[in-house]
């Protein structure tokens, strides 16, 4: 595992750094960066698994990392005092948002929000980012109607029939989701509210369709919760 931490205080820097070894283990690989500059650098050139990031790096908006790379793979945790900007954070889908000072029961707290499955961000998102050549394209939450794994990509199907591919794995996108997204099948979630009907079919496969007419598979295992939720 890779994890970059960006913050221009090395005491700080040097504090998180150990709290995260602590949390993981002696073998994660930790990158720092004292500046926006560098951080940018670092992410260009190294797959990174996890960011730690502050917002004010030397008088620099660490939200220009977060608006960059935003559509990237990698999650984000934001470490910052500027607690006034949580809500804007979330809204771009950070994982978590640590204000500081911090323990190390909170920080523990947000990697436990990274490595458990599921939905695990505490605040819903309102977009998901993808990248459209060189810019960043917001997509609301509101317009997905369900996503497709796709290996280490993801397609976001939406209301207008579009499709956007996305940089995030399905697991990803899943501890980011809000709770109106159902995880219904190992290669797909649904927005539930375009759940329609549950359909039994031949073989013991089991279907959902939508109130657009198509039809998602629903794994086996999720059958018995799917149809409890619907009821």
């Amino acid at each position: 595992m890779k994890i970059l931490i960006i913050e221009d205080e090395a005491r700080i820097a040097k504090r998180i750094e150990r709290m995260t070894r602590d949390f993981f283990d002696k073998q994660v690989q930790i990158l720092l960066a004292d500046s926006l500059e560098n951080g940018l650098l670092l992410i260009d050139q190294q797959e990174i698994d996890l960011l730690l990031l502050d917002l004010n790096l030397n008088g620099e908006d660490g939200f220009e990392i977060l608006q960059a790379f935003v559509s990237k793979s990698f999650q984000t945790i934001i470490i910052s005092a500027y607690t006034d900007k949580a809500i804007t954070a979330f809204a771009y889908g950070v994982l978590d948002f640590v204000p500081k000072p911090f323990d190390q029961n909170r920080l523990s707290q947000a990697f436990t929000r990274f490595t458990m499955p599921g939905k695990q961000s505490i605040q819903d998102i309102q977009y998901l980012a993808v990248k459209k050549g060189k810019t960043i394209k917001l997509i609301p939450i509101k317009d997905i109607l369900y996503i497709k794994g796709a290996g280490i990509y993801t397609e976001l199907h939406l209301s207008d029939g579009r499709i956007e591919l996305h940089d995030k794995s399905l697991e990803a996108l899943e501890k980011l989701l809000p709770q109106t997204f159902e995880r219904i099948h190992k290669s797909y979630i649904l927005g539930w509210n375009e759940a329609n009907k549950l359909i039994v079919e031949a073989g013991g496969k089991y279907s959902m369709l939508l109130k657009n007419g198509e039809m998602l598979p629903v794994g086996r295992s999720r059958y018995k919760e799917i149809k409890q939720k619907l009821i």
